[in-house]
């Protein structure tokens, strides 16, 4: 069971008494030893989509958050604690390039009660909550760390293909962009200065986010241009005269090209505070196939169906916990063609061996075998840390989690036949055809989805080959080969994206 704190409300609380606690951080030495819980572990996971601190403990502990908002940071008293070596370790623990925590102070507040103080880069929106323990895991005191503007994929998305548009010189000149972190951005890329001389697949949605979200217009009171300060509206409608930044609606070829561009989510499984199944050696899940997934996207974002351009997004390309549902949910939210999730199977014993592609089923599972991985990979949500307390990851898990189709399963049985077929080609397989259970990660119910199990990383030999660049290279070029021989029988339909 877990427990969620209320949101942390915004309270005005001064800079002397926030840092009264960090300042005699120095003065305690290592003889301070806590009496009360034991600090296991202390952990930071830094991520585009959130950040993460994680405090592992031999007992449960209670928490009393405090989110101020100027500067923002979140104030955290931990009861029961005494502060010790682990807990100094957070302040080294924060990466310069997070883009959400900018530091973190530590310190005795009270007896018995330790302050964290978390700087924050931006606003916030924290979650707080305590996870019971589970698989490796003790007690868990979990603080979550959302900007206040989510980052959204279709945004993601429409950011890259600006880069890469203004990088290759095929549309007019760009406004430059901030630079990204692990592929996302966080704030509004810059409007398009001139228009693109060759139709852009994303053209279309690249005008109804600028006409959606105009450049700021100038203060009444300010001088202005002449045909500005002349209009009434709110709204800014596009002027006869010249302007230094036009806003072209979408014309017949872009939205044409627009519909035909071709959408992959990658699904790296795991991550974060869930690392997956184990090799003998020490190999993770959640960094092999991260890296198998890199390579694909690679393979993908070069490649054209049809003379259609294609492009993948990546549920999480950092190491990083992503809830099931929220997968899902992206993929969902950038009208995927195709979602592909990239695991790495895990036996009791060692000799199990080859790899695998699953789709959902409606009816139960295909094997004993399909549904024990699908009731082990479903617990990733346990293990990650899930704020199942959360409005809104309970909404998320309730329209999402439960929705199926009949065609959605049809269409996945032909991805990972083919899918399978080029695997085979270049590993051994363990079942030669497309298993099916309940897995909660392929339930988008408009999209085909798979379940990729690259070989069983508790097998020796095939912990190696998962350990060999080269092999990881084969096997990317075999999923693409895969994803290529799909779309020549299925040609993906027509979609009207919008921002």
């Amino acid at each position: 069971m877990s427990k969620t704190y209320p949101t942390p409300a915004p309270l005005g609380l001064s800079r002397r008494n926030l840092l009264q606690a960090g300042s005699i951080v120095l003065l305690l030495g290592r003889q301070h030893i806590a009496q009360g819980a034991s600090i296991v572990a202390v952990r930071v996971w830094p991520a585009p989509d959130y950040s993460r601190v994680t405090l592992e403990s031999d007992i449960p502990l209670t928490a009393k958050p405090v989110f101020v908002a100027s500067p923002p940071r979140l104030a955290v008293d931990v009861e029961g604690l005494d502060l010790n070596p682990a807990l100094k370790e957070l302040v080294a623990k924060v990466r310069p390039d997070d883009p959400n925590i900018a530091s973190i102070r530590v310190g005795q507040f009270a007896p018995g009660v330790v302050r964290l103080v978390i700087d924050l880069k931006q606003e916030a929106r924290p979650q707080v909550f305590t996870l019971a323990p589970i698989a490796p895991y003790k007690n868990r005191l979990v603080l979550d760390l959302y900007p206040a503007k989510a980052v959204d994929p279709l945004e993601a998305l429409i950011s890259e293909r600006l880069r890469d548009t203004s990088s290759v010189g095929s549309t007019g000149a760009i406004a430059a962009a901030p630079a990204p972190h692990n592929g996302l951005i966080t704030t509004p890329p810059p409007a398009v200065i001139a228009a693109a001389p060759q139709a852009d697949p994303l053209g279309d949605l690249i005008a109804q986010r600028n006409q959606r979200v105009p450049a700021p217009a100038p203060v009444p009171i300010a001088a202005a241009p002449a045909v500005i300060a002349q209009a009434p509206a709110p709204a800014p409608r596009p002027a006869p005269a010249p302007a230094p930044t036009p806003r072209p609606a979408p014309n017949i070829a872009t939205s044409q090209s627009t519909d035909r561009i071709i959408i992959v989510v990658l699904d790296p499984g795991h991550g974060g505070e869930d690392p997956g199944a184990t090799g003998p050696s020490g190999l993770r899940e959640k960094d092999v196939v991260l890296k198998v997934a890199h390579l694909l996207r690679e393979r993908i974002n070069n490649s054209r169906i049809g003379g259609s351009p294609m492009r993948a997004v990546m549920t999480r390309d950092a190491d990083f916990f992503v809830p099931l549902a929220t997968r899902v949910e992206k993929a969902r939210r950038v009208q995927a063609d195709l979602f592909i999730s990239i695991h790495a199977d895990a036996f009791t014993t060692p000799a199990a061996r080859g790899a695998s592609v699953f789709a959902l089923s409606e009816r139960g599972a295909s094997s004993t075998a399909a549904r024990w991985l699908a009731n082990k990979e479903n617990q990733a949500d346990l293990v990650g840390g899930l704020n199942v307390g959360g409005v809104q990851d309970r909404h998320v898990q309730r329209m999402l989690l439960d929705m199926s189709t009949t065609a959605q399963i049809k269409d996945s049985l032909k991805l990972g036949t083919s899918l399978l077929g080029e695997i085979g080609g270049m590993a051994k397989l363990h079942k030669a055809r497309v298993e099916q259970a309940g897995f909660a990660v392929l339930k988008a119910p408009d999209i085909p989805s798979v379940l990729v199990e690259t070989a069983f990383i508790s097998n020796p030999e095939e912990e190696a080959k998962l350990a060999s660049a080269a092999y990881r290279d084969q096997l990317a070029d075999a999923l693409m080969r895969g994803i290529r021989n799909y779309f020549a029988h299925n040609p993906p339909l027509a979609r009207s994206r919008s921002v």
